[in-house]
């Protein structure tokens, strides 16, 4: 089961805005006083004080998304599932489009094993965004709690598309009791050790110590993909005796990439140049994100050139998101001129923006990889 994050890391905001001028100019400086002291209280996990804060913060503006989504995630994590549920009911009432707003609210009915409202609540955040991938591994949990099997392997597969990290998560995941002796799942299992291979575990041992499988599990996986033409067997010596080691077949390589570690277990990435570029560019919008999220000018400034810069992801940018591209060219310069203030002002958009063109950019690369 995907359950959300504990409480983050203390954000870092930068410079602290000047009280009497912000306030002057920013009709909600009171709200977002609020919301960023309460952001810092559930960093210190004093859960109970984030929530009054968060609470302060809305009686300056009740219709608040930002804030609501802080508070039902505080009233979550204190088992206050009741008062959980009436926080996500209420940003419904504001934006009935919210993902995740129904994702959570799935895994409050989760944690009172309600598991047929927790799948309807999950079924609307990924009707509300398809390449949610936490939303699709959480469907596959309720699913199979359900005793929905095949449906429940379905959508872990849609998950595992999305994010590949889902299927090793998959494994240890007690909620997949149900369809763990599945052939589907095995073909899951399958997934795993064909990627612990590709980022450079080459011997039984290493495979099982990376995926969470058992040798029985690994060796029946490497089987089946040997006999599919996906991965290759050959044999290494070890003082006197041979040890077999297994590596992707050159045309999967050529197709998928491969990773390589060096001697002090950095990984050295080879893959197809349209493909790593693609993936270049999700990470640096993880980073955007990131950077927008935690408020800091001068990280959000220095990503931002990533998508700017001709010489890095610029030009694909312009030859894909033209709009998008002269909209993060603004805000760099907005952000030089205003600083925090407009990033506060300008937060949500950006995210939107980001995961709009990370969509975008996901479906491309798994036709590239198709």
């Amino acid at each position: 089961m995907e359950l959300v994050k504990k409480p983050f890391a203390r954000k870092n905001a930068g410079k602290e805005p000047q009280a009497e001028k912000t306030s002057l100019v920013d009709a909600d400086y009171g709200r977002k006083k609020l919301f960023k002291r309460g952001v810092n209280l559930m960093a210190d996990e004093k859960l109970e004080e984030a929530a009054t804060v968060f609470e302060q913060a809305l009686r300056i503006d009740p219709d608040s998304v930002e804030t609501l989504m802080k508070l039902g995630y505080a009233r979550f994590h204190l088992e206050d599932h009741g008062a959980a549920l009436r926080i996500y009911d209420r940003i419904f009432e504001i934006d009935v489009t919210n993902p995740e707003a129904w994702n959570l609210k799935g895994l409050v009915h989760y944690e009172q094993k309600n598991y047929a409202k927790a799948l309807d609540a999950v079924e609307k955040a990924i009707e509300s965004d398809p390449t949610y991938g936490m939303a699709w591994y959480n469907k596959a949990c309720f699913l199979s709690l359900l005793n929905q099997v095949p449906e429940a392997l379905d959508a872990l597969k849609r998950s595992i598309e999305i994010d590949v990290k889902n299927a090793r998560k998959s494994i240890r995941d007690k909620d997949f009791v149900n369809v763990k002796i599945e052939e589907g799942f095995k073909r899951i299992q399958e997934v795993v050790v064909l990627e612990s291979v590709r980022q450079g575990y080459h011997t039984i041992g290493a495979i099982v110590w990376t995926t969470f499988l058992d040798k029985v599990d690994v060796d029946v996986g490497l089987l089946k993909l040997m006999e599919k033409g996906l991965i290759v067997k050959n044999e290494k010596r070890d003082g006197l005796s041979k040890v077999p080691v297994y590596d992707l077949a050159s045309n999967v390589a050529e197709k998928i990439g491969r990773e390589k570690k060096g001697v002090f277990g950095i990984t050295r990435k080879k893959m197809p140049k349209p493909v790593r570029n693609l993936k270049e560019m999700i990470q640096a919008i993880q980073t955007a994100r990131e950077a927008i999220e935690e408020k800091d000018v001068e990280k959000s400034m220095e990503i931002f050139e990533e998508f700017i810069d001709t010489t890095r992801s610029g030009q694909h940018m312009i030859d894909s998101f033209f709009d998008e591209h002269r909209e993060i060219r603004l805000w760099k310069i907005r952000l030089k001129d205003r600083g925090q203030d407009y990033l506060i002002d300008n937060h949500d958009k950006m995210l939107v923006l980001f995961e709009n063109i990370e969509a975008a950019i996901t479906k491309k690369l798994r036709s590239e990889i198709a």
